[in-house]
C-alpha cells in the first residue's frame, strides 16, 4: 500500500509539473493569440519554431513570473513573464534566443523579464554562443516603475560587453518604443518586418504635441523608414516568416563568436572558373554608369551574393559572398548611384559593415570605383570629415585579410580611403580599365592649364587635347603598379581565381594594432 501510496504522490507532482508547463506554453490565452494572428504576426513560440532548427529549441525559465502587487498585477501573474527564452540549434549552429510575446501583458519588460534575458545573455558570452532576440514588446511595464527601467539598463550594458564577442541579431516582429530601441541599436543587425514592426524613440502623439508633424507609426519609424532614411535596419522582410529566414542565412555566413573562423561551405563551383563577359563590364565611357553587382554576383561562388543595408546610402554595397567556401566581406562602390561618390551615409554604413567584419575573422574584399567624397555645404557642416574618417579609420584598424580590386575610377582622398595598400590593404588588383588619379582629367586639367587654356587661339579645342593628354598619362593603373601601390594589373576574367587565390594566400595572416584600450574612432 505504502509503494502505491508514493506512486500517488509522486504522479500528482509530476502532473502539476506537466499542467504549469502547458500553461506556460498558452501565452495570453486562445483570444490574444487570435488577435496576434489578425495583425499578421506569429506568436513567440511559433516564431521560435520557424527559427530553430526541428527539435532543438529547450527553454529556460518557463516557470518565472514577476512578484510585484503594485496597481492590481497580483490579479495577473502569468508564467514566463511575457517572455520565452531558451538555446537552441540554427543551421546546426548553437545560439541564444528569446522572444518576446506580446499576448502576456503585452510583451512588456519589467524585472523578471529583464532578468531572462539577462541570463541567456551572459550564457552566450560563457559559451561563445550568438544572441538573438526576436522584439515584439508594449516596452517597460509601468506598473513596476523604475525597476524596468534597471532591467533594460541590465540589458544595455549586456549587448555592449558582447559587442565584438558574440553576434548579436535583433528582429523587430511588434512594437519597439522609448528606451527599449536602445538595446536593438548596439547589436549588429536588425531585421524588420513591414507594416507590423515600428522603432521609435518618441511616439507620434508626443511628436504631434511638440514638432506638429502628423505621422503614423509606420511614416515615423517603420521598416522602410528605418532601412531607407535613418539606416536603423540592415533588413526588411515582408512577413514574420521571411524576418526567420534572414536569421538563418545570416548566420549561414558569420562565426558563432569572436574566436572562430567564418564557417567554410565547400560548394562545386570551380575556383579557376573565369568569365569571359567580366572583360566587357566597364563601358568604354568613363561616366557611364553600370551596376557593381554584377562584377560581385559573376565572382561570388554560385553567383550568390547576401546585401546587407540594401535601402540605405545605395551608393555603397555591403554584403556576404563566398569565395572558394570561404566566407568574405564585401564593400563596393556602386556607380550606378550618384556615380558611386563616397558621401556621410555611405561612409557611416560601410565603416560600421567593416568593423563588424573585423571583429569576426570574416577578410574583406573591396570592388572599387569612387570618383570622390560628395562636395557642398550640406555635406560639409553634416560633418563629411569626421564621417569620412570613420571608413578611413575602420579600414585602417581592420587586421583580417584585405583584397581590393580596382575596376575603374580611383580619385583623390577616395583612392587612399578604399582599402589601398598604403593603409594596410594586403592585396590591391587593378583592371586595365582603372584610373588612378588626383581627381577627373577635366578637374585636374583646369587647374594646373587654366592660363594656357585662357589664352589659347581656341580654348575648346585646347582643354581637350590636355584632358586626353591626361588621360593619356593618368587614366590607367600602370604609374601605380610601377610604384608597387598595385600588386597587379590583371584581365577582368580572371578576377574570380585571383581573388581566391589571394584569399587562401592570407589564410593565416597576423596583423597587430599597438595596445591600447581602445582608440578614439570619430565619432
Amino acid at each position: 500500500m505504502e509503494i502505491m501510496s508514493d506512486k500517488h504522490i509522486i504522479d500528482s507532482k509530476i502532473e502539476k509539473l506537466r499542467v504549469l508547463k502547458e500553461k506556460a506554453k498558452q501565452g495570453g490565452g486562445p483570444s490574444r493569440v487570435d488577435a496576434q494572428h489578425v495583425k499578421g504576426k506569429l506568436t513567440a513560440r511559433e516564431r521560435l519554431s520557424l527559427l530553430t532548427d526541428k527539435g532543438t529549441f529547450r527553454e529556460i525559465d518557463a516557470l518565472v513570473h514577476h512578484h510585484s502587487t503594485q496597481l492590481g498585477l497580483d490579479k495577473t501573474v502569468p508564467l514566463g513573464d511575457g517572455v520565452v527564452t531558451g538555446f537552441a540549434e540554427v543551421l546546426g549552429k548553437k545560439v541564444y534566443v528569446f522572444s518576446q510575446d506580446f499576448t502576456v501583458l503585452g510583451g512588456s519588460l519589467a524585472e523578471m523579464h529583464g532578468r531572462k534575458i539577462c541570463k541567456i545573455m551572459d550564457m552566450a558570452m560563457k559559451t561563445g554562443a550568438p544572441v538573438i532576440g526576436l522584439n515584439d514588446s508594449g516596452g517597460a511595464r509601468v506598473q513596476e516603475g523604475v525597476i524596468s527601467l534597471g532591467a533594460y539598463a541590465e540589458i544595455f550594458l549586456r549587448n555592449t560587453m558582447a559587442s565584438g564577442v558574440v553576434p548579436q541579431i535583433s528582429v523587430i516582429m511588434g512594437p519597439c518604443a522609448g528606451g527599449a530601441v536602445y538595446s536593438p541599436a548596439i547589436t549588429d543587425f536588425i531585421i524588420m518586418v513591414e507594416n507590423t514592426s515600428y522603432m521609435f524613440v518618441t511616439g507620434p502623439k508626443v511628436v504631434k504635441t511638440v514638432t506638429h508633424e502628423d505621422l503614423s507609426s509606420e511614416e515615423l519609424g517603420g521598416a522602410f523608414a528605418h532601412a531607407s532614411k535613418s539606416g536603423v535596419a540592415h533588413f526588411v522582410a515582408k512577413n514574420d516568416m521571411e524576418a526567420l529566414e534572414i536569421v538563418r542565412t545570416l548566420l549561414s555566413y558569420i562565426p558563432s563568436n569572436n574566436a572562430e573562423e567564418p564557417p567554410f561551405v565547400p560548394n562545386d563551383d570551380p575556383t579557376d572558373r573565369i568569365d569571359e563577359e567580366l572583360n566587357y563590364s566597364i563601358p568604354a565611357n568613363p561616366n557611364q554608369p553600370y551596376d557593381m553587382r554584377d562584377i560581385i554576383t559573376k565572382v561570388a561562388d554560385l553567383n550568390v551574393f547576401f546585401e546587407v543595408h540594401q535601402e540605405y546610402a545605395p551608393n555603397i554595397i555591403v554584403g556576404f559572398c563566398r569565395l572558394g567556401g570561404r566566407s568574405v566581406g564585401v564593400i563596393a562602390n556602386q556607380p550606378a548611384v550618384l556615380a558611386g561618390v563616397l558621401d556621410i551615409e555611405a561612409s557611416k554604413k560601410a565603416a560600421r559593415f567593416i568593423r563588424f567584419c573585423d571583429a569576426f575573422n570574416i577578410p574583406l574584399l573591396t570592388f572599387e570605383d569612387v570618383p570622390g567624397f560628395l562636395p557642398g555645404s550640406d555635406q560639409e557642416w553634416r560633418g563629411i570629415i569626421t564621417n569620412g574618417a570613420k571608413l578611413l579609420y575602420a579600414y585602417c584598424e581592420a587586421t583580417v585579410p584585405k583584397v581590393t580590386v580596382i575596376t575603374r575610377k580611383a580619385y583623390g582622398g577616395a583612392y587612399d580611403v578604399m582599402s589601398s595598400k598604403h593603409i594596410r590593404g594586403d592585396i590591391n588588383l587593378a583592371w586595365p580599365t582603372a584610373e588612378l588619379a588626383v581627381m577627373g582629367a577635366k578637374g585636374a586639367v583646369e587647374i594646373i592649364f587654366k592660363k594656357e587654356i585662357d589664352t589659347a587661339e581656341n580654348p575648346a579645342v585646347r582643354e581637350q587635347e590636355l584632358i586626353d593628354e591626361y588621360n593619356e598619362k593618368f587614366a590607367n593603373p600602370y604609374i601605380a603598379a610601377s610604384y608597387g601601390y598595385i600588386d597587379d594589373v590583371i584581365e577582368p576574367k580572371f578576377t574570380r581565381q585571383r581573388l581566391i587565390e589571394a584569399f587562401n594566400l592570407l589564410e593565416n595572416k597576423v596583423d597587430k594594432n599597438p595596445p591600447r584600450k581602445h582608440g578614439n574612432i570619430p565619432l
